[in-house]
């Protein structure tokens, strides 16, 4: 079964990627959706006397309200939809717990960045999820809306290309969307002929995902976004897919580097997958 996570902590920015995940899932055989949020843990009384009841009634005020959610989706696909709160102090850890003892195949969280406040408390613990590792992360825009499975864009910036591209993940993601695949890298120093190293990178990485027939592409460009947001524009990209490095132009897992910018001005969905 292929099963998608959704965090709902009931903003609109996660309702939106509830329902991305949901339209997603109808283009996936044997699909499974999972609307989870975790509630914070309410300390005992004053006196000692533990508020477990209380914890309880609120489980199930959590678990109404996630039902909500889940009638709203039921109208956009066929997908098994289920529903869990969680109780806990720390989002990201009871997130990460239930992803590795269910075996979830991807998490898909909204993230929100109108404003540089939004940025910093609604796109915290999406970042916070991806650079745990702990699995695939789909980062749905605020402004997002679904469009069939496609073109899916592939960003790698050719270096070291045995060691740093997991690519069991990545074929997994390929194979369950079926889309075309472009491989993009953006580079001010790409001249009319590749360097002899992008070439023999290049056939190390086509030699792993032939079977998806990919493109290339080498774009010298200096402003590494807008060449970005033109091919999306030109190819009507409907996914883009990075590998977050930790020395690289994608490094510092989404905090100061150019996938930062893609994760909070990006219109379309970006997939996080790392080595």
């Amino acid at each position: 079964m292929n099963t998608f996570i959704v965090p709902i902590d009931f903003s609109e920015t996660s309702k939106n990627a509830a329902r991305y995940a949901a339209h997603l899932s109808s283009e996936v055989h044997n699909a499974n959706i999972i609307l989870f949020n975790v509630f914070d843990t309410i300390e005992a009384g004053s006196d000692g006397t533990p508020l477990d009841s209380d914890n309880d009634a609120r489980k199930t005020i959590m678990e109404l309200a996630l039902s909500s959610v889940q009638t709203e989706l039921t109208g956009i696909t066929n997908a098994t939809i289920s529903c869990v709160a969680e109780e806990g102090n720390n989002f990201v850890e009871c997130l990460e717990g239930y992803v590795r003892r269910n075996s979830i195949q991807l998490v898909v969280m909204g993230i929100t960045g109108a404003t540089r406040l939004g940025q910093i408390f609604m796109g915290s613990n999406t970042l916070k999820v991806v650079k745990r590792r702990f699995a695939p992360v789909i980062i749905v825009p605020p402004d997002a809306t679904f469009k069939a499975m496609k073109n899916i864009m592939f960003i790698s910036d050719f270096k070291d290309i045995d060691r740093t591209i997991p690519i069991a993940p990545i074929k997994d993601l390929l194979y369950l969307f079926k889309a075309d695949l472009h491989i993009v890298n953006v580079d001010d120093e790409h001249y009319v002929e590749l360097t002899e190293e992008y070439k023999a990178e290049r056939e190390k990485l086509h030699k792993m995902v032939k079977e998806f027939n990919p493109e290339y592409y080498f774009i010298r460009m200096y402003d590494f976004m807008d060449a970005i947001n033109q091919f999306v524009m030109d190819k009507n990209i409907d996914m883009i897919l990075t590998v977050p490095k930790n020395h690289s132009f994608l490094s510092n897992v989404f905090k100061t580097t150019h996938t930062s910018k893609l994760a909070y001005h990006s219109h379309v969905p970006i997939v996080a997958i790392h080595s």
